[in-house]
């Protein structure tokens, strides 16, 4: 380690800090000036001024000369790792399958630090304030597709990850407390599926069931949403639970014989 530093000596900070340049755009900030990148970044004005230039040079920003925003080249850094999974070309089909048996939108996601990322999804209609895509992230504590990728987790990951998780209360019905995640934690693990009623947005409910690998450890989850004026609770483990594992079981048959299936 550098002395100081907390970083090993092979750390390049300047890697670091473009790749933080890149991630302070988002949904809630297409378009940043450049003050607005220093602060977002920690960065002196100087420095975000450098990065924003050499990125514009490669093609991943572009400027009116006010603001900047990113260019669709950044989707070949994500496009980069999707294209190595196997995990979205299998599961694909299946969510079709899934979603035309119950007319809902359907979804494939992974665990990615304390947010689950969507790799796979068949919409059919648009029952979140947000669209949903490939690549869309929500925290893992307040969905139904994390709750079971976190009951995956072992003991020490699970202890790594309620240390870095922030609880933010999303809904009146978010769960907002290590305590109260851990319950709820083991009840998913008991039961095999994990249902979420309101908790990332108001008027959303899903469910979803783990997939796991042929070691059996659970590598993503796979899920239903649907508005809450549809359903209810009781029809949803009645009438979606039942399609919903039955899918989860023939991707897992799928990844099974799937050539160097790879989902992490």
């Amino acid at each position: 380690m550098e002395a100081g530093s907390g970083r090993a000596a092979h750390h390049v900070q300047s890697l670091e800090r473009g790749l933080a340049v890149i991630k302070a755009f988002g949904a809630g900030a297409p378009q940043l000036t450049l003050s607005e990148v220093a602060k977002e970044t920690g960065l002196t004005r100087a420095a975000a001024r450098r990065f924003l230039l050499t990125l514009a040079d490669l093609g991943y920003v572009r400027s009116d000369g006010r603001y900047f925003s990113l260019t669709a080249k950044v989707l070949e850094l994500g496009y980069a790792y999707l294209s190595s999974l196997s995990l979205p070309e299998v599961v694909q089909p299946h969510l079709e399958r899934l979603s035309a048996e119950v007319h809902e939108s359907c979804s494939v996601s992974v665990l990615d630090g304390t947010d689950i990322v969507y790799v796979a999804r068949v919409a059919v209609s648009r029952i979140m304030t947000v669209s949903i895509n490939v690549g869309t992230r929500f925290p893992a504590h307040a969905t139904s597709m994390g709750r079971v990728l976190l009951a995956g987790l072992d003991e020490d990951a699970l202890a790594d990850y309620l240390r870095e998780v922030t609880f933010d209360r999303l809904t009146d019905h978010t769960i907002t407390s290590a305590e109260k995640l851990r319950a709820e934690l083991d009840a998913v693990r008991e039961q095999g599926w994990a249902l979420v009623d309101q908790e990332l947005e108001e008027g959303l409910r899903s469910v979803a069931a783990p997939i796991r690998d042929r070691s059996g450890k659970v590598v993503a989850a796979v899920n239903i949403s649907t508005h809450a004026s549809r359903t209810t609770p009781e029809s949803v483990r009645t009438g979606l639970v039942p399609p919903l594992l039955a899918t989860a079981a023939r991707i897992e048959s799928d990844l099974a014989v799937a050539p160097a299936a790879q989902v992490s």
